[in-house]
């Protein structure tokens, strides 16, 4: 496995040593120790899959009481992954990092707790498989408007299909 940081360092992205033969391949796709020698040492807690079709929009979501670091890949199909960072005394603070995940890449992206997290579904559809560090609460769920012109995220896409949920969201505001 590779570890390598982004423009946000505490965001990471994970490329597998794949294994290829005649009978197929294989990857480890988490190991305990070497994510903690790479500075992922939050348990993973709950593991969520979701199936999307093409153009939609999930996220940008956190929560606020329970902030939640996530282990992102996409399982099949492809999407354009982002992070943005929502810590108020980061250095990094309304930034954004973007990865394309996909069957094809095999590539993770570790998300730390203090990010807002989405993604767009680039392929006819993707089935996303994500580990979280702390269980959802649906009390303590929020977000940020997928297209706030103060981030400035490079979707590639004028009219994602966004839950009725994530048309409602708001801008990024530092309190």
């Amino acid at each position: 496995m590779k570890f390598i940081k982004t423009k946000i360092p505490d965001v990471i992205v994970i490329e597998p040593t794949i294994f290829n033969d005649s009978r197929g391949s294989f990857q480890e796709s988490y190991h305990i120790e070497k994510f903690k020698e790479n500075g992922i040492s939050l348990p993973f807690v709950q593991d969520n899959i979701v199936t999307s079709t093409k153009d939609v929009l999930r996220g940008l979501h956190f929560q606020v009481k329970h902030p939640q670091g996530k282990l992102v890949r996409a399982v099949s199909g492809e999407v354009l992954d982002i992070a943005v960072d929502i810590r108020k005394e980061s250095p990094f603070f309304g930034m954004w990092v973007g990865e394309i995940l996909s069957n094809q890449n095999q590539k993770q992206i570790y998300v730390p707790p203090g990010f807002a997290h989405g993604y767009l579904v680039l392929s006819q559809e993707a089935t996303v498989l994500y580990k979280c560090t702390d269980i959802y609460y649906p009390e303590d769920d929020s977000g940020i408007i997928w297209n706030d012109e103060k981030i400035g995220i490079e979707w590639g896409i004028n009219n994602p299909i966004l839950s009725e949920k994530d048309k409602l969201l708001s801008k990024l505001v530092r309190i």
